[in-house]
């Protein structure tokens, strides 16, 4: 990664014994400086003057930054009057639209607190986030409003502002869309004026304009995210300004070839760390043209790749595969590409090699590069680059970053190349769980060097040259698709039916999605198994969890097996759906 004016610097400079990963990096990368502005400011600055540049890419429209802004300053000045004050939290319940990437932004720019959550969370999963973070506003995808109307009036949100994925379209998509699956979205009434369209909001804009600039402490919270860290039940994490700009100037070190007017594909959500630290602050501070994606479309993805030539991607594992499996990409040509990202979820040496021939066959001159990180550290905290891009591994430490291997019954320091606990330090730490010291001190704990230190749950080592290698998880947790799932909350779910004795769920092999969660129940003394129970156990869960944390597949046993301290042996259970998807693969 190193520049050319740093070739001697590298070459003579003093190995570093406590911290090799720090020889990977030049004088000027290892003594970066961390910004202390607003996440707006900073985005401003590093804009400057170049507004005609294209900073979004929605459906062909693109939207320079010039408009970008205006839209932006428009937004906020609607929210100050509609009464949002500074600290205030507004939440943001939407896909990758433009909207809610000017309402994030808008929000920071007044000193109020953006609450983002999934948009296929249940309507139980939004009351309590709603609740939890004592929301007043809430801008909503209009789709999802008669599924989430119910619980909104239980909460304290006092406007929801409903916005279309038609808003930003060019014309005639915009048309279509209306035609076939607007056309199906339900609406309140004219006369509910507990909710607005987002053109009518944004009217309220352009009515005042007198201009509000909060003046931000960079230690000030900016952002809440949702995990349900190491044990499952919701959290809200709390973002500061500056843990978000720090990993924009992170990443920035990491895409060193990357130059203004390059190109991105976002396809990863902006309610994760990972989209919207990584796919969206970083790329409008380089100045680099977003192809915005709301939703995973094969066919559309296909056309950007063929028509747009990005130069950046980032994406899970599932994104790879699907890629690869897709016979329209035999004939197209990635040599223009950069950078190609993978994180989320681990990437297996296989699936790294396969990947990388691929690339190669159709032209590229780079292999895939692999994150790592938690939503607590906002997103990334480790990342490979060359000369660090090892098989197997996640990367070094990114700029900033200090990383330990622990000893997940003592906290003592392990030496290189043993195995313990992950644990990470820098500028990208959260402030701490919503409402939740608890919580915040389990996982976040000063260690004897009197710094704070995020205990991953993830086992690993460092290699002696400063590579770190995750092995294993500590804690129990599948990952679908990139999202954490936890089988101790789909558990507790599918424990409420009044039929069920026991549950395990445990996640099995996926084609494409890498794992999906499967749920083995063990039904009351009497009661026998059938289509009703089953699908009264699947509407509770359609109603309690994500889309992404339903079981994919249930299955009903007389007795599971226990492990010698009489608990659930899940790991029993895992085996054997391991060896019943080889079997099934070599038939």
């Amino acid at each position: 990664m190193g520049k050319i004016s740093n070739f001697f610097f590298k070459l003579f400079k003093k190995k570093s014994k406590d911290k090799p990963w720090l020889d990977y990096y030049s004088r000027e990368e290892r003594s970066i400086k961390f910004t202390n502005k607003s996440i707006y400011d900073y985005m401003v600055d590093e804009v400057g003057n170049d507004l005609d540049y294209i900073v979004l890419n929605y459906f062909e429209n693109r939207i320079s930054y010039n408009d970008f802004f205006k839209s932006i300053n428009t937004c906020a000045r609607a929210l100050r009057e509609f009464g949002v004050k500074e600290k205030d939290v507004v939440t943001i319940c939407m896909p990758n639209m433009p909207e809610a990437i000017y309402v994030f932004y808008a929000c920071n720019k007044i000193g109020a607190v953006a609450d983002i959550i999934h948009p296929l969370s249940s309507p139980e999963q939004v009351k309590f986030y709603l609740n939890e973070s004592k929301s007043r506003y809430l801008f909503l995808v209009d789709f999802n409003y008669d599924k989430m109307k119910d619980v909104i009036s239980e909460t304290l949100v006092y406007k929801t502002i409903l916005v279309s994925p038609k808003e930003s379209m060019p014309i005639g998509l915009s048309i279509g869309y209306t035609l076939t699956r607007g056309i199906k979205t339900k609406k309140p009434l004219i006369n509910d004026t507990a909710y607005m369209s987002f053109k009518k909001f944004m009217r309220y804009g352009n009515s005042n304009l007198r201009e509000y600039h909060a003046k931000m402490n960079s230690k000030d919270l900016a952002l809440i995210l949702h995990s349900g860290g190491t044990t499952g039940t919701p959290k809200g994490i709390m973002i500061s300004n500056y843990n978000f700009n720090a990993l924009a100037q992170q990443s920035a070190v990491n895409v060193i070839d990357v130059r203004p007017k390059d190109k991105i594909i976002t396809v990863l959500p902006i309610f994760h760390g990972f989209g919207l630290g990584i796919c969206i602050h970083t790329p409008i501070c380089l100045k680099v043209e977003i192809i915005l994606m709301p939703e995973y479309d094969a066919n559309r993805f296909y056309k950007i790749w063929k028509n747009d030539k990005p130069h950046v991607i980032l994406g899970v594992p599932t994104l790879w595969e699907g890629m690869m499996s897709n016979k329209k990409f035999d004939n197209v040509d990635m040599s223009q590409l950069k950078y190609i990202i993978s994180g989320g979820d681990y990437l297996s040496v296989p699936a790294e090699v396969k990947i990388n021939n691929f690339l190669h066959k159709h032209g590229a001159k780079v292999n895939i590069l692999k994150g790592y990180g938690m939503t607590e550290s906002v997103a990334a905290t480790a990342y490979t680059f060359p000369g660090t891009n090892e098989p197997g591994s996640i990367g070094i430490p990114m700029v900033g970053n200090n990383y330990k291997i622990c000893n997940p019954e003592t906290n003592e320091d392990m030496p290189f190349g043993e195995e313990g606990e992950i644990c990470v330090n820098g500028p990208t730490l959260m402030m701490g769980y919503l409402n939740n010291e608890e919580e915040t001190k389990e996982v976040i704990k000063v260690h004897k060097d009197g710094k704070r230190w995020l205990h991953t749950g993830d086992i690993g080592y460092i290699s002696p040259n400063g590579v770190v290698y995750f092995t294993s998880r500590l804690k129990r947790m599948i990952v679908v698709s990139g999202f954490n799932v936890y089988p101790s909350m789909i558990e507790k779910t599918i424990l409420k039916h009044q039929d069920v004795s026991k549950v395990c769920v445990v996640g099995i092999p996926h084609p494409y999605k890498m794992h999906v969660p499967k749920a083995f129940i063990v039904l009351k003394d009497g009661v026998k198994p059938s289509s009703k129970i089953k699908k009264e156990i699947k509407d509770l869960c359609k109603n309690d969890l994500a889309l992404y944390s339903i079981p994919k597949e249930i299955e009903f046993r007389e007795n599971l097996p226990i492990t010698l301290y009489n608990k659930i042996n899940y790991k029993l259970l895992e085996i054997e759906e391991l060896e019943k998807y080889a079997k099934k693969s070599h038939t």
